[in-house]
């Protein structure tokens, strides 16, 4: 979904103009995701060399993620979106996800015969 080539965010350096058009696109997206939802509220995890992952919850109990090449990119989309922000993924807002049979599904895969863990 995102693109993760690593982006220089090292305090005191000039704007990255690709650092820039990459946090304008996912804003866009988060903006349309809860556009979609009735609106939405995000968290911003470190996930290393790969990023940020931006964990996006809708109003409806919809769920999704999308990954930023680096920390301050993710907070620049998400402020771009006009979202509210989490700093922690805590029981009040995970409570807002609402999964279906899909995702339970996977949760117990292990437990209704899916493959082994090994």
């Amino acid at each position: 979904m995102a693109d993760t080539e690593q982006i220089d965010e090292t305090p005191g350096t000039a704007p990255d103009p690709k650092a820039e058009r990459v946090a304008a696109r996912l804003g866009r997206e988060i903006a349309a995701f809860a556009t979609a939802h009735g609106g939405a509220e995000a968290q911003i995890a470190y996930i290393g060399e790969r990023g940020a992952r931006i964990v996006l919850v809708g109003e409806d109990g919809s769920w999704g993620d999308l990954v930023a090449p680096g920390v301050t990119v993710a907070e620049s989309a998400v402020e771009k979106a006009g979202v509210t922000r989490h700093e922690e993924f805590d029981g009040d807002f995970a409570a807002k996800v609402r999964t279906g049979p899909y995702e339970w599904k996977r949760m117990a895969g292990i437990q209704l015969g899916g493959p082994s863990n090994g």
